[in-house]
């Protein structure tokens, strides 16, 4: 199978002006040395879709869409990588040269186009089954039983799967080739020891997920009949990850340029009569609770996402989950909120009996994270005593440390202060020993094993020796910030109890982001090696772009993330996108500002050999962690006075 060459898309980015390539779809404003615009990939009032004509590179800091002009082309007109290299080749007048994959490549991509192939197939199958299968009377009247017309099946490709062990199976497995494709996606089942094959979807209504490009990549199935279980779906394929996956989001993004907001129920019966009746913003996950990296898919699309639970103990634990997923993924700009039904109700139920507009009413009035939060955190609690706001912070806090650095997290801590009485400093401690919500299964405690005796001062490192907290860097290391910085206090004033800045990045995020901004950089560290052995995958990650930029030592920001589109996929491509917008997202909290001289002064090769020396310093930390955690195990009673020795060595980082 044919390949473009990297090269090629090299040159490309070289030529085309991701300005012009965005401006031509969205009305881009000068201001200052960026131009910015209402992003296209959520609804906004206000811009916070910032391009960057020197990088050449776009970044939205309020659903984090970014990436260069292939990908603004793939996601603004959905289109694949080969298409959106194809319409900006005919742009700058050229042709796009083809070269053989490796043979590794050439058969994974052979086999996943054979897969979404065979799986297009049976959805179509299953459709005609629902049009003219002599017995699709009963999969028929379920259907209009529950308020579907035929416009709503064709949309979401609803199908039919007939009573009978080998329907899909004689129709589509027509050789050897095609049974092993079929059995490869899931769509038969071949029992161990046997070599016979049968359908795995028989007398159900069947829906077709597909991904965000609209390709069929699994089946969910809901039983006509008096099978077990209820809802079957596709297996773990090389084209289906149900982890990660949506039902109902392509056809969400069909349904609207820009996103109002996601809401995510329980079946995919409720997606469809969502949309029967306008409200076709509801995504499904596929039997799994909704995780982050569910997620962060759905915020690549809209910048609200609304969970949608029964109001009973089950919906109410569903909810705890999804709660500690959300909070990871609650970077500045984002919204997640709670809709809880009446018990024995669903939204299929409801919309048909309120109608559209109430129900719509319903989710405008949920409950915002915040405000769950610290309700799930209180129950059980009277938090008008000292002894309840004290039992409150210890749920709290360790809640609130999930969230990413950044405003929002700064105003839950605020706001926890304020309901408790309790100091910043006396939380952040409390995130040391968390208590879990009630909701959620209790973690039963256990007694300390006796640890072995050991003298403190053979364990206590010099002070010198001591890293600082994770979170903290120099003021001297920190990048110029596109704002005035707040007024320095005065010298005798007492010291903060937390950093002033709230940007502040992990050291081997921010060592990406220079390298990203200053790919000249990548010199100050020759030994990619050394990072790319690694344990740890954003290390390995930093080892990669080190390996490249050393390779192609004159790649730019756009050519790195077409060559790790290209080697690494979308979600990695996008990860790198992230690191790289930070700089942007800097830049687009104040669009007028005037140019400053602090560029000149700021040096970026010494912040970038001290965020490498502070990752290395954090490793060593961690051994030393690990080794005293060592010397208080059981295991260390069983130890010789070498093997002890070794370990405290190693624990006050004096190891040979």
């Amino acid at each position: 199978m044919s390949r473009i060459p990297q090269p090629f898309i090299d040159e490309l980015l070289d030529r085309v002006d991701i300005v012009e390539v965005v401006d031509h779809r969205v009305k881009l404003k000068k201001t200052g040395k960026n131009y910015s615009a209402c992003c296209p990939f959520h609804d906004e009032k206000t811009p916070s879709f910032t391009v960057s004509p020197d990088k050449q590179f776009y970044y939205c800091f309020g659903c984090g869409a970014s990436g260069n002009a292939v990908g603004f082309l793939m996601d603004y007109e959905r289109v694949g990588f080969p298409e959106a290299v194809e319409q900006l080749a005919h742009l700058c007048g050229l042709d796009v040269p083809k070269e053989e994959a490796s043979p590794g490549a050439s058969k994974q991509d052979r086999l996943r186009k054979r897969l979404y192939e065979l799986l297009e197939k049976s959805s179509d199958f299953y459709q005609l089954q629902l049009r003219e299968h002599p017995g699709r009377s009963k999969a028929v009247d379920y259907l209009k039983s529950r308020g579907l017309d035929g416009r709503i099946a064709r949309d979401y490709g609803i199908g039919y799967a007939p009573p009978g062990w080998d329907n899909l199976l004689s129709a589509l497995g027509t050789n050897g080739e095609a049974k092993d494709g079929l059995l490869t996606s899931g769509m038969l089942i071949q029992p161990d020891n046997s070599d016979r094959l049968y359908d795995r979807f028989r007398f159900r209504i069947v829906f077709p997920i597909r991904d965000t490009r609209g390709r069929v990549i699994g089946f969910g199935g809901r039983v006509l009949g008096d099978d077990k279980p209820k809802y079957l779906n596709s297996p773990e394929t090389p084209v289906f990850h149900k982890g990660r996956e949506l039902y109902g989001l392509y056809e969400a993004r069909e349904a609207y340029r820009n996103l109002p907001r996601l809401l995510v129920v329980e079946g995919y019966m409720d997606v469809v009569s969502l949309a029967q009746f306008g409200i076709r913003y509801g995504v499904a996950t596929l039997g799994t609770a909704c995780g982050e990296d569910h997620l962060e898919r759905a915020f690549r699309y809209t910048s609200e996402v609304v969970f949608c639970f029964d109001g009973d103990s089950a919906g109410r634990r569903a909810a705890t989950r999804a709660l500690e997923a959300s909070l990871p993924a609650m970077t500045d700009g984002r919204t997640v909120k709670f809709l809880f039904l009446p018990e024995g109700e669903d939204p299929d139920t409801l919309v048909r009996q309120i109608g559209p507009e109430k129900f719509e009413n319903l989710i405008n009035m949920a409950v915002p994270l915040e405000d769950y939060l610290f309700d799930a955190a209180a129950e059980g609690i009277n938090i008008r005593t000292m002894e309840g706001r004290a039992h409150l912070s210890k749920r709290a806090a360790p809640l609130l440390e999930k969230l990413p650095k950044g405003v929002f997290r700064e105003l839950m801590f605020d706001s926890l202060a304020s309901r408790t009485g309790l100091s910043r400093a006396t939380l952040e401690e409390l995130v040391e020993t968390p208590e879990t919500l009630p909701s959620a299964a209790p973690v039963p405690a256990t007694e300390p094993e006796p640890v072995a005796r050991i003298r403190v001062d053979e364990l206590q490192p010099p002070l010198e020796d001591i890293p600082p907290p994770d979170d903290y860097y120099p003021a001297a290391e920190m990048p110029p910030l596109d704002y005035e910085p707040a007024p320095v206090a005065p010298a005798h004033a007492p010291e903060p109890a937390q950093p002033a800045s709230r940007y502040l990045m992990p050291p081997q995020q921010k060592a990406m982001a220079l390298l990203l901004a200053h790919p000249e950089l990548a010199d100050a560290e020759p030994e990619h090696e050394f990072w790319l052995n690694q344990d740890n995958i954003e290390l390995r990650r930093l080892g990669r772009l080190l390996k490249l930029l050393h390779e192609r030592s004159h790649y730019q920001l756009p050519h790195i993330l077409g060559h790790w589109r290209a080697n690494y996929g979308e979600e990695e491509s996008d990860r790198l996108a992230a690191v790289a917008g930070n700089d942007l997202l800097l830049s687009a909290t104040s669009l007028t500002r005037k140019e400053t001289d602090s560029e000149h002064t700021y040096n970026h090769r010494a912040a970038l050999e001290s965020s490498l020396s502070k990752i290395r310093e954090l490793q060593a930390k961690s051994r030393r962690a690990q080794a005293l955690a060592r010397l208080k195990s059981p295991e260390a009673k069983q130890m010789s006075r070498e093997e002890k020795d070794a370990l405290v060595a190693k624990a006050i980082g004096r190891e040979k």
